[in-house]
C-alpha cells in the first residue's frame, strides 16, 4: 500500500497568521518550497528574479517573529516582494505578476493590508517606517515600523536624512539592510552570527544598561567614555561603527540564508528596549537557482523563461532600442568630441550609458542611486565646459527637480538631459511612467525641450544636444525598439525651435510631439479616406515652440489638434496658450488636446496603455470629427 504524499507546506500558508503556527524547524522546507513557487511563477510572468530569491528566508523570519501587518513591513523599491506577496494572501495570483488586472510588480496600498506603504522608487523605506514608527508611539500603539532596504539603496541621500532622523522612533524603528552585494559586510560565519546573538540578546542588553546607569552616577565624562569605549569595539568586531553614529544600535552581520542564525536575532530585536535598531543581513542575489546565482545582473529583471534550463524567451527581432540608439550615437561622437561625458543613476544598461562606457571608461559616470547629485554634478561638469550628458528615466529625474530648477535652469548651465521611459511603460506600471518631464520642463526658463518621432530623429537630437551650449537642454524618448526607420549615416544639427510638416493638407492639422507621429499620419490616412485633407507636422520641440509654423497651420486649417504622450500642461497647454495670447481663439478656430489622462494608469501591455489613454489614431480622428460635428452644430445655431 503506498502512501499518500505529504501536503506542501506551503499549501497550508495563505497568511503571515498561518505561517507562525508552524514549529521553527519547518521554516527551512517552507522557504524551500517558496523559492520553488517563486521561479515557477516568474518563469510564466516575466518579472524581477534574482532580488526575491535571496529574501525568500528573510521574508519568511520577519513575517514569522513579527507581527505583521500591526508591525508594518516597508520593502524598499519593492520588487523583491514577491516571496512576501505569495504568504501574504496573493498566491492564487501570483501568476498575474505585471499583466493587466494583475499583481504590481511593486508593493501597493490597494492590493492588501500587508503592503502598508506602495513604493517602486528606491531608499524610501526608512522615512516611511519611522512615520509608522512615530506615529504609533503618539497614539500609544505597539506597531513598530520595519524597513528593508537593500544597500545598493544606501546610496541615495534620503535614506541618511531618515536615519539621521530616527531616534525619535525609539524601539519602535528596525531597519533590515539586506546587503547582497557585499558592498559593505566583512565576511560573515559562525564568530559573526555569534556576536551578533550576543549583542542583541536581553543578557547582553540588560548588562549594558545597568552598567550605563552605573557610569552614569559616577560622572557624565566616565559615562562618556565607557559608551564610545563599548560601541567603538562593537563596531571593530562587527564593522557598525557608521550606524552608531547616526543613533542605532547595529546588530550583524550575520547570514541572511540561515534561519538558525536570523530567528534568535529577530526575536532579540523584537523584545530589546532599545532605541532604532539595524539588523544587518547578507544575502545572496537569485539564491537557490543556479542561472540566477550566476548571472545577478541578467536575472535581475527577465522576461518569461524556461525554469528548467533558465533560458530567457527571446522577444522576436527587430529595431534597435531607443536607449541603445542613444548610447551608440554619444558614444560616436565622443570619438571626436572630448568634451562629452555621460552620467548615469544606477541605470547604466537601462540608459544605454553601458555603451558608452565602454568606448570611454574614463568619461562614464555611475553615481549610483543619487539622481539629485547625479544632476548637481553634472551642473559642475558643464560650469567647467565640460559637454555632459545626463542619462535618467524620466520617473527618476522627478527626483532632482529641483537640481534642475536651481542648480542647471537658473544658471543657465548646458546639462544635456537624455531622458529615457518617457510616456507610457507597460508592465512596470503608474510608478515608472514618464508622464509629467514636458510639463516640468517645459515651464522652466532657458530650457530646451525636445522629442524625436522615430529612432533617426532620436541620433539628430542626440547631436544637437552635443552641439546646443547657450543652456540646458532635454530630450526624451519612449521605452523599447523604434519603428524600423534607417539610421543616419551623418547626423543633422537641428534649428532650436523649429518642427516640419510631414505630411500637407487644408482642412485638418494634427500637431505632433513625439513618437505619436505614426498614430498621427495613421489618422490623418482615415480622415483623407473622409474627404477630409489632413496636414501633419513634427513639431520636434514642446520648448521653444515652432510659432510661426503653428500660427501658419492655425490660420490655414479649420481644426487643429495636439498630440503628446505626456500630462496635462505640457505641449497641448503651451499651444493654447499661444493661440489665446494671439486671439486666433478670437476667429472660431476648433483646437483640441489630445495627452495622457489625467489619472495613474495602471500595469498593461503599452499598446493596450494608449488604447486606454485614447492616443491611438482611431481616438485622433474622433476627436477631429467631434471638433467639426461640434462646429457644424455652432453654425447651424447661429443661422437659427
Amino acid at each position: 500500500m503506498t502512501s499518500r504524499p505529504e501536503t506542501p507546506l506551503l499549501d497550508t500558508v495563505d497568511t503571515p497568521e498561518d505561517l507562525r503556527k508552524l514549529d521553527a524547524g519547518q521554516l527551512r522546507q517552507l522557504s524551500d518550497e517558496l523559492r520553488a513557487e517563486m521561479i515557477d511563477a516568474v518563469g510564466s510572468t516575466g518579472g524581477h528574479l534574482g532580488s526575491g530569491l535571496g529574501v525568500v528566508e528573510l521574508t519568511v523570519a520577519i513575517h514569522y517573529v513579527f507581527n505583521t501587518p500591526e508591525d508594518r513591513l516597508v520593502w524598499d523599491v519593492g520588487h523583491q516582494a514577491y516571496p512576501h506577496k505569495i504568504i501574504t494572501g496573493r498566491r492564487d495570483r501570483i501568476r498575474t505578476l505585471r499583466q493587466g488586472g494583475g499583481l504590481s510588480g511593486f508593493t501597493k496600498r490597494s492590493e492588501s493590508e500587508y503592503d502598508p506603504f506602495g513604493a517602486a522608487h528606491s531608499s524610501t523605506s526608512i522615512s516611511a517606517a519611522l512615520g509608522f514608527a512615530v506615529a504609533n508611539k503618539l497614539n500609544d500603539k505597539p506597531g513598530r515600523g520595519i524597513a528593508v532596504i537593500g544597500d545598493g539603496a544606501l546610496s541615495a541621500g534620503m535614506a541618511y536624512e531618515a536615519m539621521n532622523n530616527a531616534e525619535q522612533a525609539g524601539n519602535r524603528l528596525i531597519v533590515i539592510l539586506n546587503d547582497n552585494d557585499m558592498s559593505i559586510a566583512p565576511p560573515v560565519g559562525g564568530l559573526s552570527a555569534y556576536l551578533a546573538r550576543m549583542v542583541s540578546s536581553s543578557e547582553y542588553l540588560g548588562l549594558r544598561s545597568l552598567a550605563s546607569k552605573v557610569a552614569r552616577k559616577i560622572s557624565r565624562r566616565v559615562y562618556h567614555g565607557l559608551e564610545k569605549a563599548e560601541e567603538y569595539a562593537r563596531g571593530m568586531a562587527t564593522g557598525g561603527t557608521l550606524f552608531e553614529e547616526l543613533g542605532f544600535y547595529y546588530v550583524g552581520p550575520i547570514d541572511g540564508h540561515n534561519l538558525d542564525h536570523l530567528l534568535p536575532v529577530l526575536e532579540n530585536v523584537r523584545d530589546s528596549e532599545l532605541g532604532p535598531i539595524l539588523v544587518h543581513v547578507v544575502t545572496q542575489k537569485g539564491k537557490g537557482y543556479a542561472p540566477a546565482e550566476n548571472s545577478a545582473d541578467k536575472y535581475h529583471g527577465v522576461q518569461k523563461f524556461d525554469v528548467i534550463t533558465g533560458e530567457q524567451k527571446k522577444s522576436a527581432g527587430g529595431p534597435p532600442a531607443y536607449q541603445n540608439v542613444f548610447g551608440e550615437t554619444l558614444a560616436k561622437l565622443a570619438e571626436t568630441d572630448s568634451r562629452i561625458c555621460a552620467i548615469t543613476a544606477a541605470m547604466p544598461s537601462g540608459t544605454g550609458v553601458d555603451k558608452f562606457a565602454k568606448a570611454h571608461p574614463e568619461r562614464a559616470f555611475d553615481v549610483g542611486i543619487a539622481e539629485q547629485h547625479a544632476v548637481t554634478f553634472a551642473a559642475g561638469l558643464a560650469a567647467q565646459g565640460m559637454r555632459p550628458f545626463c542619462a535618467i528615466y524620466s520617473t527618476f529625474l522627478q527626483r532632482a527637480f529641483d537640481q534642475v530648477v536651481h542648480d542647471v535652469a537658473i544658471q543657465n548651465l548646458p546639462v544635456r538631459f537624455a531622458i529615457d521611459r518617457a510616456g507610457l511603460v507597460g508592465a512596470d506600471g503608474a510608478t515608472h511612467a514618464g508622464s509629467f518631464d514636458v510639463t516640468y520642463l517645459a515651464t522652466l526658463p532657458n530650457m530646451v525641450v525636445m522629442a524625436p518621432s522615430d529612432e533617426a530623429e532620436l541620433v539628430h537630437m542626440t547631436y544637437t544636444a552635443a552641439e546646443y551650449d547657450n543652456g540646458p537642454i532635454a530630450f526624451r524618448y519612449p521605452r523599447g525598439g523604434g519603428i524600423g526607420v534607417e539610421l543616419p549615416e551623418t547626423p543633422q544639427k537641428l534649428e532650436i525651435g523649429k518642427g516640419r510638416v510631414v505630411r500637407e493638407g487644408s482642412k485638418v492639422a494634427i500637431l505632433s510631439l513625439g513618437t505619436r507621429l505614426a498614430e498621427a499620419l495613421k489618422a490623418a490616412d482615415q480622415l483623407e479616406a473622409k474627404g477630409l485633407s489632413t496636414t501633419v507636422a513634427d513639431l520636434r520641440f514642446a520648448k521653444p515652440l515652432d510659432t510661426a509654423l503653428i500660427r501658419k497651420l492655425m490660420t490655414t486649417h479649420e481644426v487643429v489638434v495636439t498630440v503628446e504622450e505626456a500630462a496635462i500642461g505640457g505641449l497641448g497647454a503651451h499651444v493654447l496658450t499661444l493661440a489665446s495670447d494671439e486671439g486666433l481663439l478670437d476667429a472660431g478656430l476648433k483646437i483640441r488636446t489630445m495627452r495622457l489622462p489625467d489619472l495613474f494608469q495602471d500595469h498593461e501591455d503599452p499598446t493596450k496603455q494608449y488604447d486606454e489613454a485614447g492616443l491611438n489614431a482611431p481616438h485622433i480622428v474622433e476627436m477631429v470629427l467631434s471638433a467639426l460635428r461640434h462646429n457644424s452644430a455652432g453654425v447651424e445655431e447661429a443661422r437659427a
